[in-house]
């Protein structure tokens, strides 16, 4: 069985165009180039010859069109490099920060110490708006970071079938737990330890962006399972 031949290739090759009954179009000539990589070895004078058109110079040869092309080719990279090491700078930031934070949680003698140190750490070093902390059983516990107001049926919504919430919650859930509106955005981290739940930690941001469903959680996994043991650990009984 012969190889089925490009209908496009056939019209360019078997008859003149004059005596052919069908309109010549770009689909045509780039099938016949894409069948016939050796048209340009067969024709390579044409390569010189061809003029392209420029919006900004004119016209150019089709090796300085390929050499523009290169140019702008090679600084989309350059950027999307400068990007990934941007972003490779902040994350080492951020992880000798959550490593001398997880050194000083780790070291804190009651509960009270363990959210002056969160609070300090997400208002100051990391330029976070807010934090608060809501546990099932907070009767024992006296701190200013703690929502008194009973925020289950919050925690049943948001929580329920996720370890994590990121956007933005109703303003009567906003004055529930920060006890004012929010106008950015706002993460909610279950806290639970052994299967039992114990609460969740509310952190909110000026920009309404900076807490968006998409943010990897590797770090923030870490941080909760830390924070759910250490709080069984020194709460007071």
């Amino acid at each position: 069985m012969s190889k089925q031949e490009n209908p496009s290739s056939t019209l360019l090759t078997d008859a003149p165009l004059s005596e052919l009954d069908v309109e010549l179009t770009d689909q045509i000539i780039l099938d016949y180039l894409a069948d016939n990589p050796e048209f340009f070895d067969r024709n390579n004078d044409i390569i010189t010859s061809l003029r392209l058109n420029d919006m900004h110079r004119g016209t150019v040869s089709l090796v300085e069109r390929q050499q523009q092309l290169l140019r702008s080719k090679v600084h989309s990279l350059e950027e999307e490099i400068t990007q990934l090491l941007a972003v490779a700078n902040q994350n080492e930031q951020l992880f000798a920060l959550y490593s001398d934070l997880y050194l000083r949680l780790i070291d804190s003698q009651s509960l009270s110490e363990l959210l002056d140190c969160l609070y300090r750490a997400t208002t100051e070093l990391l330029s976070l708006k807010d934090l608060k902390v809501w546990l099932f059983d907070h009767q024992n516990v006296e701190h200013s970071s703690v929502v008194t107001e009973d925020c289950s049926a919050l925690f049943t919504a948001r929580l329920t079938d996720q370890n994590y919430y990121f956007g933005r919650i109703q303003q009567s859930e906003q004055t529930l737990v920060f006890g004012q509106h929010c106008e950015g955005s706002v993460v909610l981290i279950k806290l639970e330890h052994n299967d039992q739940n114990l609460g969740f930690i509310a952190i909110s941001s000026q920009d309404a962006d900076h807490f968006d469903p998409r943010m990897d959680t590797l770090l923030l996994e870490q941080f909760r399972k830390l924070i759910a043991k250490l709080i069984v650990r020194i709460s007071p009984a």
